[in-house]
């Protein structure tokens, strides 16, 4: 009988498939042997050549010393001893084994680092993007946001100071993941900058269910409603603003804000009517104008200092005290000249 067997997996294709690690792309191996994309990292990994040889698969060099240890051991090997050479062997073994395990960690961790740079890449964020279509990050669990795919961050870009977390870009805001697998990843591997920059990168997604609605109630296009620093404005928070947050209600009475039980923080929630009074580059174009001369001159405007306010003579009551007490006006000295008040 003969059997076929395919290609091995690969440590990248075999870490990304456990359980918890959905969230991963698959880092090329191109990007990992370009050392301009890991620069910095051999001092934040321990076993750093180790852990990269075991990422891309390398099979390690062996060493001379092992080969002449070996030999040694033969020729001083008797009928007596071999117990001794099988204890040495077995001790061998084991600091084997326990450095595997050393190494399969420090892979983990160095993956991860390079894993936060490759999704800022073109060829990670689109790998990322196909990810997003799929729903593969979920959705967001706030009703509001009518069910918004979010994506995976991290809270800092330090590995060990907190797990993943959802970012929802329908209410800005992010989100412990819904299974207890994902609270084990940590969020450095993910970054804080992939959120923001997948957004930029990739405006045209329809981030709201009643975007195409809302355009036909206005009587124009989702292109025709322009687009606010960079971002369609159907896009800017469509999970904010009037109608969009909860109103605590009493027998159908609004909860005062200044009650014991009334909302609070509901500041960062709101967002205004008009999304296009966001758009600063614009308004200041507006009003200021595109050429260079104008801010050249606003400039100097705004760097002229203020104009110097003069005192009342006599405001100061320590020195109609002093006056009083002395029964006569005093001499003030002003840049060398006496004056009488």
């Amino acid at each position: 009988m003969s059997t076929s067997s395919g290609p091995p997996e690969s440590w990248i294709s075999s870490f990304c498939s456990l359980l918890g690690h959905e969230y991963f792309a698959e880092v090329s191996e191109e990007f990992i042997e370009d050392d301009f994309n890991l620069t910095g990292l051999q001092n934040q990994v321990a076993m750093y050549k180790e852990a990269l040889e075991m990422i891309l698969d390398v099979e390690p060099e062996e060493d001379d010393d092992d080969d002449e240890e070996e030999e040694e051991d033969e020729e001083d090997a008797s009928g007596d001893g071999r117990e001794g050479a099988g204890g040495r062997q077995r001790r061998h073994h084991s600091r084997v084994a326990s450095d595997l395990s050393v190494i399969e960690s420090s892979a983990e961790m160095l993956y991860g680092l390079i894993h936060q740079r490759f999704i800022c890449s073109r060829a990670g964020i689109q790998q990322m993007s196909e990810k997003y279509d799929l729903g593969h990050f979920g959705v967001c669990p706030r009703t509001n946001c009518n069910q918004t795919r979010t994506l995976p961050v991290g809270l800092s870009d330090i590995p060990g100071e907190d797990t993943v977390k959802l970012f929802c870009p329908s209410c800005l805001d992010v989100y412990v993941p819904p299974n207890s697998r994902f609270q084990t990843v940590d969020g450095a591997f993910f970054g804080r900058t992939f959120g923001a920059l997948f957004l930029l990168t990739f405006p045209e997604y329809d981030l709201s269910r009643s975007a195409a609605e809302t355009a036909s109630n206005l009587g124009r296009s989702a292109e025709e409603q322009g687009m606010v620093n960079g971002m369609y404005a159907r896009n800017i928070a469509p999970g904010l603003g009037r109608g969009k947050i909860y109103e605590p209600k009493i027998y159908g009475f609004k909860v005062s804000e200044l009650s014991r039980a009334g909302p609070r923080m509901r500041w960062l929630r709101d967002k205004p009517d008009d999304v296009t009074v966001l758009d600063e580059a614009r308004r200041f174009a507006e009003e200021h104008g595109a050429d260079s001369d104008d801010d050249d001159e606003s400039m100097t405007h705004s760097r002229r200092p203020p104009t110097a306010r003069r005192r009342r003579p006599g405001g100061n009551p320590a020195l109609r005290q002093r006056q009083g007490q002395n029964g006569s006006p005093m001499n003030v000295d002003t840049n060398g000249a006496e004056s009488e008040l």
